[in-house]
């Protein structure tokens, strides 16, 4: 019998790898072309990941929470002729360098979300089946189709060709979504022991995110033990202490005199954890943001004090940086250091910095100068939601012009945001105080907002940062 070996494909341009999340086959199960074999947590989603032959699994690589290098093996197969095959030749959505069409770029829209993702089973990009990715836009995109930094998570990660699968997987019996198989793990809830409300007994994120409420479904959770069962284990416990009680640490030795201790990095106590998803990802545009960008950031405070009633102060900030982004253009723009470029954008796609669990991500509030307050409350609702759901859109999480960061809701006053490129800055909102001001013959105490300002300097002057914080500064100041 043939056997095939199928590689990771790559689940979002540029990406060097992905996590394992669940397996839908055992080495041993028969799988049919085309069905899904795994699911696989990128910086973006977690993507169904389908089969690309038909045959018996023969091997398997790694087990959930494993970090699969993009081209290395995924699976092995033998081949089972008597079963439907792809034929040589035949479009799998995988297009290797020129001659085909070129892949989404940023600002195209979002695809039809009846897609199903197919996968090369010789690993590498994937795409839209039985269709070739539509052609990129000039959005986002450099000469000759090539696309520049579109922008996504933590400001800049090469967006996706690839559209999520959103059909429910049945897996033990359960039937879910990926995205939330993967939130019933984190939240620690056994998915199957949650009441599904879902179409045809489906589990939704809300049934996973209830019961993580509700305690109703926690891992590990078991009937309990018997009398006699207890007496045993403590029996057992006292005449055997656990490696957690005979490791507790103590300034005291056993005489009760102080003892020495080692300094805190004589001896590393904890294990290295392998960062996954978000957060790896993450971790590589901050690196390639702080070697491809020249940073300055200015620092100023906002006076609220003529403001009238309560206010929106996420709106009132989103409104005051589009006014600076019209009065001062060249921060609302891209930069290519490469070309020495730049480009200036008549409209404000703002990204906006959302904490979560897995790491950080930057969804575009798009065409904030075109909003009212309600408007602009409604959109950061939405895209916090999905955010927190894992189903933004990967066309949400690209191509924004300036971006902000409103860290100073959980504590610090002034910082130096990183500028992600192709942007070439980022507004950073501290938190709010109440200062004593000198005025005019005396003090008084006003209600202030810290904002910095970090700016790439080979892309706009100091006057033009300035500039842009003054006018910021004076929109904030206005009573309403």
């Amino acid at each position: 019998m043939a056997t095939k070996q199928f590689l990771l494909p790559d689940l979002g341009e540029g990406l060097p790898d992905a996590t394992v999340v669940e397996w839908y086959v055992k080495v041993g199960d028969t799988i049919r072309l085309d069905e899904n074999l795994v699911s696989m947590e990128t910086a973006k989603a977690v993507v169904d990941v389908p089969s690309p032959v038909s045959g018996k699994v023969l091997k398997l690589a790694g087990g959930p929470g494993d970090v699969i290098v993009t081209g290395t093996m995924l699976a092995e197969f033998e081949l089972d002729p008597s079963l439907p095959q792809r034929a040589e030749g035949q479009d799998t959505g995988h297009h290797h360098g020129g001659g085909h069409a070129p892949s989404k770029g940023v600002g195209s829209e979002d695809p039809a979300p009846d897609h199903k993702v197919v996968a090369s089973d010789e690993g590498g990009a994937i795409s839209d089946a039985g269709t070739p990715a539509p052609k990129g836009t000039p959005d986002g995109q450099g000469a000759g189709g090539k696309r520049d930094d579109a922008g996504t998570v933590v400001g800049a990660m090469q967006s996706s060709d690839a559209v999520r699968s959103e059909a429910a997987v049945a897996v033990g019996g359960v039937k879910a979504m990926p995205a939330v198989r993967a939130q019933a793990r984190k939240l620690g809830v056994d998915i199957a022991r949650v009441r599904a409300t879902g179409a045809d007994g489906v589990v939704t994120m809300d049934d996973v995110k209830r019961a993580a409420a509700d305690g109703s479904a926690k891992i590990g959770t078991a009937p309990k033990a018997s009398a006699a069962d207890m007496r045993t284990h403590f029996a057992t416990a006292q005449a055997a202490p656990t490696p957690a009680a005979a490791a507790q640490r103590s300034t005291l030795s056993q005489s009760g005199k102080p003892m020495r201790t080692q300094p805190p990095g004589a001896q590393a106590t904890g294990q290295p954890e392998q960062l996954k998803g978000v957060r790896r990802n993450m971790a590589r545009v901050m690196a390639d943001a702080h070697a491809k960008v020249v940073p300055t950031t200015l620092v100023d405070d906002a006076d609220l004090h003529a403001w009238l009633g309560k206010q929106d102060i996420t709106a009132r900030l989103v409104r005051a940086i589009v006014v600076a982004c019209k009065t001062v253009p060249a921060l609302n723009a891209w930069f290519d250091g490469e070309s020495l470029s730049r480009t200036l954008h008549p409209h404000v796609d703002l990204g906006i910095a959302v904490d979560t669990d897995d790491g950080l991500f930057v969804p575009a509030l798009r065409n904030a100068d075109m909003l009212d307050g309600a408007g602009i409350r409604t959109g950061i609702q939405r895209l916090r939601a999905q955010v927190e759901d894992r189903s933004i859109p990967v066309s949400e999480l690209s191509g924004y012009t300036i971006s902000l960061s409103n860290f100073g809701m959980f504590a610090g006053r002034y910082a130096t945001p990183v500028v992600v490129p192709p942007c070439v800055a980022i507004v950073g909102a501290g938190k709010l105080s109440h200062d004593v001001v000198a005025v005019i013959g005396g003090i008084e105490v006003h209600r202030r907002m810290p904002i910095s300002l970090t700016f790439d300097h080979r892309a706009c002057t100091g006057g033009e940062a300035a500039r842009f914080l003054k006018a910021l500064l004076d929109d904030l100041a206005l009573p309403q």
